[in-house]
């Protein structure tokens, strides 16, 4: 009788050892369509609560310097181009007034640098008469050589001829209405890491550089 005994103990342990067999995982339920358009309703619903309402900017005068670099009063390049940058601006938007600053160097005669600086400052004046600002908004101030924007001579009392050439400009000042605003644009965005860094073109501009030599065009 001991052999059988033996023999169903060892039966025993090895149906025990068998793995039961594993039940199949539940199965994920599928989102609804109703479940889908309730939380998109949620979304929708939070969003208006999240946008913080910024106040407006207080919108300032523009100042901008159309230069004569090359002497006389006829309009470079660089000079259409500045004034066009002016015509983009939020201050021409609301415009009230154009206040034009001629001035001139000291290389010519007190009435000749009168004259031109005048002359330059109507030049200016002609440009954005045609691009849509009435005359009587306009207002035309002559200085001739009295407000230098760098010195006329040198150290040693030569011609600086970059300062003259600065000098042969006019002042644009774009006045706005008091309490003129626009409305905040809010933070800029911050830039990507990733991308490179673009260095801006160290070409001058066309009609940018000031002649030298020993003339002076006032």
């Amino acid at each position: 009788m001991r052999g059988p005994i033996v023999f169903l103990i060892t039966a025993g342990v090895l149906v025990a050892g068998c793995d039961p067999e594993e039940p199949a995982p539940a199965p994920v339920p599928t989102p609804t369509e109703s479940t889908v358009e309730t939380a998109q309703e949620q979304t929708s619903i939070m969003r208006p609560e999240m946008e913080v309402e910024r106040p407006p900017i207080p919108l300032e005068p523009l100042r901008v310097t159309i230069p004569f670099a090359d002497g006389g009063s006829d309009l470079s390049e660089v000079a259409r181009t500045r004034l066009k940058e002016i015509l983009e601006s939020d201050q021409w938007d609301q415009v009230e007034r154009v206040i034009l600053r001629g001035h001139s160097d000291a290389g010519g005669t007190d009435a000749a640098n009168m004259r031109v600086s005048e002359q330059r400052a109507q030049a200016v004046a002609d440009w954005l008469m045609e691009a849509g600002l009435d005359e009587e908004s306009i207002r035309v101030i002559a200085f001739g050589s009295q407000n230098p924007a760098q010195p006329n001579l040198l150290p040693n009392g030569e011609p600086n001829e970059r300062g003259r050439a600065a000098n042969r400009r006019v002042e644009v000042t774009v006045l706005v209405p008091e309490g003129a605003t626009i409305p905040d644009p809010g933070p800029s965005p911050s830039p990507s890491p990733s991308a490179a860094p673009t260095g801006e073109s160290s070409a001058p501009a066309k009609g940018g550089q000031p002649k030298t030599g020993s003339g002076s065009p006032s």
